[in-house]
């Protein structure tokens, strides 16, 4: 047997990457064409309890076709306490596999490419379903995924005004601080849930609560907007899918299913079904059906992750690494 390697990547070597806001958007917006073209399996997700503090770790697993030709695994952490030991949210792994041969490809850091590819989704679903002139973010949540959601919106809409808020102001405000250094423009630090939403043409929900709670509520909503939900538990009032001209979905396997999701409440009330489903995104990025069609028309979009975004960025990040020399190279076999 020839011998087998695998490239490694850790959080430095992907930091040293430096990878901009268009290759970002680029491999995930790939990604999601491949899968409206029924190039890709993808698994729903599954969750491991494990019992020793209040989080849970979630398996992610796809294959994606194409010039990506990969398969992969993600385990990524997510404990809700974490920031107390100063430790991020989330901690994750991707595993690339060939998946012709079953032979493992490369190991990489994947608590950043969480970020930065639910990121990339948020800001490709604003692309397709948005209104183009949309100028006010109201973003709740400001850990973990948050900072790409608003970084990465902003660099498709040059927000007039963007808004941020989560439960507690030590987190809060550092964001907004950061953002209004990153992005050069002033960030709003709201003290409240409704001061953040109301009005707002895009409003993105990234929550990190204890349990389902109705804290965004439907009034707030302005018609015409795109509100994008994905908190792992539901802030969401019941009734914010009556208002809504078309609910997308990042994956309608599992969204369907399984314990988790800001959505949850609505497959069990049967408000959102294969019925009243308008679309996945792959279907619109792929051209099959269309996204947006009016101004007035208030979208819903909500993705709970997507294996293939992993893989996607992951084989962006390799494939960069290998150009620049950065990473390692492990003997496996």
């Amino acid at each position: 047997m020839s011998p087998i390697y695998i490239d490694y990547l850790n959080r430095l070597d992907i930091d040293e990457l430096k990878m901009t806001d268009a290759e970002i958007i680029g491999a995930i917006e790939s990604s999601l064409a491949e899968q409206g073209r029924g190039e890709t399996v993808i698994e729903p997700r599954v969750h491991l309890e494990p019992g020793a503090a209040r989080g849970h770790f979630n398996v992610l697993r796809g294959s994606i076709g194409g010039a990506i030709d990969s398969a992969g695994v993600k385990v990524v952490g997510d404990f809700v306490d974490n920031y107390k030991i100063n430790f991020p949210s989330e901690f994750g792994v991707l595993l690339l596999l060939n998946r012709h041969n079953g032979a493992p490809k490369a190991i990489l850091d994947a608590s950043g490419i969480t970020d930065m590819r639910t990121g990339a989704v948020t800001a490709v679903g604003a692309k397709y379903l948005a209104n183009k002139n949309s100028k006010i973010l109201g973003h709740i949540g400001a850990r973990g995924t948050a900072y790409w959601n608003v970084r990465l919106l902003d660099s498709l809409f040059d927000f007039d005004e963007i808004r941020v808020h989560s439960r507690r102001p030590e987190s809060y405000e550092p964001f907004a601080r950061r953002l209004e250094q990153d992005l050069g423009k002033p960030v709003i630090a709201t003290t409240d849930w409704q001061s953040c939403v109301e009005g707002a043409d895009i409003v993105v929900e990234a929550s990190r609560l204890d349990a389902p709670t109705p804290m965004l509520r439907t009034e707030w909503i302005k018609p015409g907007a795109l509100v994008m939900p994905y908190g792992t538990m539901s802030a969401v009032e019941l009734s914010l899918t009556d208002i809504m001209s078309k609910l997308v979905v990042d994956d309608w396997g599992q969204c369907k299913g399984g314990k988790f999701g800001s959505l949850r409440a609505h497959v069990e009330a049967g408000k959102l079904s294969e019925q009243t489903l308008y679309a996945e995104m792959g279907q619109i990025v792929a051209g099959l059906k269309p996204g947006r069609e009016t101004e007035t028309e208030t979208i819903l979009f909500w993705h709970r992750g997507l294996s293939l975004s992993d893989i996607a960025l992951g084989h962006a990040m390799l494939e960069k690494a290998k150009r620049l020399d950065i990473g390692q190279r492990l003997r496996f076999a």
